[in-house]
């Protein structure tokens, strides 16, 4: 109990340090505009930042839901696991979040919203279709551990921020390279500008891999406790592991907010190294020695 209240505060103090992080890129990024072309353009990445933080702060979880394609559905359509949601949150001390369903036959799931009182929990149909009543119970018992734990904003408005970032960063090399009106500019400048925004979209990845991966550690633990049958869980990832399907909604900034990573890139060291997944073998272990 005690560490969940530690990861709690640890992530509301984590939300804080990412709201400031991504403030300090986009002053930057401005401030590069500004002596790439001129002043004004400082003033509009500013606003478009400071309104980009508005909007990700109170509708991040709505632009994720629509970027994932996620749709509502009744306790009519999937009343098994209807029940399972609810039954999960009663034991859980949490409001029942919402359901919503991704048409995708691969394997996979995720948590958003604002709060406890104002959730989501986003199953693929191919989570339905796939996976037994225990498992599917224990995917969202993962998920409503995130939403217990406050993992869920930070998450939804990282995957928001991140995205954002790139796309301006993306806007201002592209107009380096085809405007005119940079070529009476000091190229030591336009060197360090071009090499900031760059990196930019790099240095907000690194930001969103800043947030442990002990929190899918944590989920898993806390879910197999909710339903007091942790091979649920661990027959869940290992069925999600084996699935060679990617999900097509997902994107490199939402990514993270998955049980597992959606998009089934090469197993590489280096996509390993900077996973914001723990590897999944791991997971498996740690639930299966519980």
């Amino acid at each position: 109990m005690v560490e969940l209240y530690n990861t709690i505060e640890s992530n509301k103090r984590r939300s804080i340090l990412l709201f400031f992080m991504f403030f300090v890129i986009i002053a930057i990024i401005g401030i590069v505009a500004g002596l790439l072309y001129h002043w004004i353009m400082t003033i509009v990445v500013f606003f478009f930042g400071f309104v980009w933080f508005l909007i990700s702060y109170f509708a991040a979880d709505k632009m994720v839901l629509a970027v994932s394609r996620a749709r509502p559905v009744t306790k009519e359509e999937f009343p098994h696991v209807f029940h399972s949601i609810e039954g999960i949150a009663i034991a859980a001390g949490l409001p029942t979040p919402q359901m919503y369903i991704i048409d995708d036959t691969a394997i996979n799931a995720f948590a958003t919203g604002k709060d406890p009182e104002h959730s989501a929990i986003v199953l693929t149909t191919g989570i339905i279709q796939r996976l037994n009543r225990q498992e599917i119970e224990g995917v969202i018992a993962h998920e409503m551990s995130h939403i217990k734990n406050r993992d869920v904003r930070l998450m939804v408005i990282s995957a928001i921020l991140v995205g954002v970032i790139a796309l301006m960063s993306d806007l201002l090399l592209r107009v380096m390279f085809f405007s005119r009106g940079n070529k009476k500019q000091n190229p030591i400048v336009l060197i360090l500008g071009l090499i900031f925004l760059i990196l930019a979209p790099i240095s907000a990845l690194f930001i969103q891999l800043a947030i442990s991966r002990k929190r899918e550690y944590l989920a898993d633990a806390n879910g197999a406790l909710l339903t007091r049958y942790p091979e649920g869980l661990a027959s869940a990832l290992e069925k999600i592991k084996n699935d060679k399907e990617p999900l097509e909604v997902a994107n490199k900034a939402t990514a993270p907010m998955y049980i597992a990573n959606p998009l089934k890139n090469s197993k590489s060291f280096l996509k390993n190294a900077f996973s914001t997944h723990p590897p999944i073998d791991d997971r498996i272990a740690k639930l299966r020695a519980m």
